[in-house]
């Protein structure tokens, strides 16, 4: 397993965590299996959606405000990203095939932080299928 950490710089942010991941089953010379991404934060979570155009998760942190805007919460504690983190959730796995990651041909993976700037880390492990 492998413990990646990022510092983010602002209130919410999205880091782009794919060429880092590709990198990780490019050297573990593992061809078939799944590859784990989990993020151990209440406050931050692991997308994967569309890579190729940045707008995206301007849109999915606008459409997570405008939700999490319309309840009353009482969490102590900046209930706002609480919830968006449980939303979007904090692990993903992906197959591995021929040795890459089984993305679609527009996704990437996210390492999202709703309650930064903070140091994140995020947990990596591959499992082989044999």
């Amino acid at each position: 397993m492998e413990i990646l950490k990022f510092r983010t710089t602002e209130g919410e942010q999205a880091v782009g965590i794919t060429k880092i991941l590709e990198k990780i089953v490019a050297q573990s010379k593992i061809s078939e299996g799944i590859l784990v991404v989990y993020c151990p934060h209440t406050t931050a979570a692991i997308a994967i959606n569309e890579g190729t155009d940045e707008t995206f998760v301007l849109d999915l942190f606008s459409f997570l405000e405008a939700q999490t805007s319309k309840i009353p919460l009482t969490h102590p504690s900046n209930p706002k990203a609480h919830l968006k983190a449980a939303v979007i959730g904090n692990s993903k796995s992906i197959p591995i095939s021929d040795g890459k990651l089984a993305l679609g041909t527009w996704e990437s993976v996210f390492l999202l932080d709703f309650d930064g700037p903070k140091e994140r880390k995020v947990h990596v492990q591959i499992m082989d299928k044999s």
